[in-house]
């Protein structure tokens, strides 16, 4: 049998170090297979080593907790009989974040200071969560007989049911609108292009920059991703992946692969995009 395995992501040392202790003080069984520090290094090394439990600090340097959660998800091998998606645990020192996840039915959360009663009841949970999807092959048998019927790879329900977690957790995590952007204003050298939002046909983050895609050309402005949102119009602008950010009436026609992605044809443009499994529900038909 398989020993279950976990990835810690907390950038404090001590606290780490104290919740590592304390998981091996009440769940012996447990390898603890990466203790990172940044939600870069959380998202590799868990896709890297593929844990069966994540915990993930809100606030870490370079991306939070959920956003390392949303890219874990968006990036995780296409499940058929590949591993299954790791259950997650938020930890946090902000009360309306654990309200967020209570809410949002997530599979646990921890407030800081590390409470060691609070994280028995979890470590409970998880074993519990874990033993059923470990149970006897009972859905085996009915899978094989439906496989003469049915070829499509099967969406593990794991990975549905924390995509919905996701999108909730995001949603109430989102930062306040502010005003709407009328026009982009693209720096080059001397020169200042006016571009006004409307005719801008897709968002798309690169490294510290976003790419602003026109009809006509393209432009790079210094602000993240993350800054520019909310300065836009969700019903106008849809992100359609954690890098990316179309304007709707742009968008041609969608077309879902089996992996649950879905890939995006713009009008009048060769540019193809991928909206990611975690916001593919937006793309249903009427």
């Amino acid at each position: 049998m398989n020993l279950p395995r976990a990835l810690i992501a907390e950038d404090e040392p001590l606290l780490a170090a104290g919740l590592r202790a304390d998981l091996a003080a009440l769940w012996p069984d447990l390898r603890v297979v990466a203790s990172v520090g940044d939600g870069a290094s959380a998202v590799a090394q868990a896709l890297a080593l593929q844990p069966d439990v994540c915990f993930l600090d809100i606030r870490m340097p370079g991306s939070t907790g959920l956003e390392a959660a949303q890219a874990l998800a968006e990036d995780w091998p296409d499940t058929g009989s590949g591993p299954a998606f790791p259950l997650l645990v938020f930890v946090t020192a902000y009360d309306q974040y654990a309200l967020q996840a209570f809410e949002a039915q997530a599979v646990d959360y921890l407030v800081k200071p590390l409470d060691r009663q609070r994280l028995a009841a979890c470590v409970l949970r998880l074993q519990a969560r874990l033993a059923e999807r470990a149970r006897p092959e009972a859905s085996a048998s009915v899978s094989v007989s439906a496989a003469a019927h049915d070829t499509a790879p099967k969406a593990d329900p794991g990975l549905q049911h924390t995509l919905a977690q996701l999108r909730a957790l995001l949603g109430g995590a989102a930062p306040a609108p502010g005003p709407r952007l009328e026009v982009v204003q693209a720096q080059v050298g001397n020169l200042v292009h006016m571009v006004p939002v409307r005719d801008v046909l897709y968002f798309e983050a690169a490294d510290k920059y976003v790419r602003v895609i026109t009809a006509e050309r393209e432009h790079l402005i210094r602000m993240s991703l993350r800054e520019l949102l909310p300065q836009l119009d969700p019903q106008v602008f849809w992100q359609v992946h954690r890098g990316t950010v179309v304007q709707a009436r742009c968008i041609a026609m969608a077309r879902r692969e089996e992996s649950g992605k879905v890939t995006l044809t713009l009008h009048g443009r060769p540019d193809k995009l991928t909206a990611s499994r975690l916001y593919a529900h937006l793309f249903k038909g009427m």
